[in-house]
């Protein structure tokens, strides 16, 4: 099935803007009665089929409408430190995007080797594997964001960091209950200072460990993503 994102959809007639347009007619070869999918990034999927094929702007016809396609019963925030080589940023994004997410934060952290991120091609990343996971939720990218002002904002039930101090860590599997909201903090590549820590446990996050391995910080975000989505089975 071959997936287009299309954000502003309203009724059951839509025109592709004319990258998209080019991509069916001239790359995917479709033409008109070929069926095709639409999502919103809302929740919404709709089934279409091509009711004009050009590659200035594809007419497409709704034939059908779901609403919350492939919705979960809880929401998944990573908050992760930006690694100074930003295509590892864009993988783990796309992995975890294909894994399943609801939101990312970019952290800015006492050890953070990046302060700034190109959110537009970040965003581009996300949509990307959006489609080729056939997903119908858009992951929100939230404005990089201050550690501690994060960390004494968030509401979600469950609030973990991670990191590689010494001293007791519990594993995902023994603190987080399925079903329920959470947001995950990742370090930098020379981790979290004792001081944001410290500050993260004021403020209820649960210290945990991904793991033995030492992991640089896009796989454990990866590791993370992962973790929560299988002691949820999605």
């Amino acid at each position: 099935m071959h997936l287009f994102y299309t954000p502003d959809i309203t009724g059951d007639r839509y025109v592709l803007n004319s990258e998209e347009s080019k991509h069916c007619v001239k790359v995917l070869r479709l033409g008109v009665g070929e069926a095709l999918a639409l999502v919103d990034g809302k929740g919404n999927w709709y089934n279409a089929v091509i009711e004009r094929a050009d590659m200035r702007g594809c007419e497409i016809r709704v034939t059908e409408r779901i609403g919350e396609y492939g919705k979960r019963p809880f929401r998944l925030h990573l908050a992760v430190a930006p690694t100074k080589n930003m295509d590892r940023m864009e993988w783990m994004l796309e992995k975890c995007t294909e894994m399943g997410i609801e939101e990312v934060t970019m952290l800015n952290t006492a050890h953070s080797e990046r302060k700034v991120v190109k959110a537009d091609r970040l965003e581009k990343v996300i949509v990307a594997a959006m489609k080729q996971s056939l997903k119908a939720y858009l992951p929100r990218l939230n404005p990089m964001a201050d550690f501690k002002k994060l960390v004494a904002s968030s509401q979600e039930p469950c609030k973990f960091i991670a990191h590689c101090h010494e001293g007791e860590k519990k594993r995902l599997e023994e603190v987080y209950c399925p079903g329920k909201d959470v947001v995950l903090l990742i370090g930098p590549e020379g981790d979290f200072s004792e001081e944001e820590v410290a500050f993260a446990r004021q403020h209820g996050f649960v210290e945990v460990t991904l793991g033995n391995s030492r992991l640089r910080t896009e796989t454990a975000g990866m590791v993370a993503c992962h973790s929560i989505n299988f002691i949820n089975r999605v």
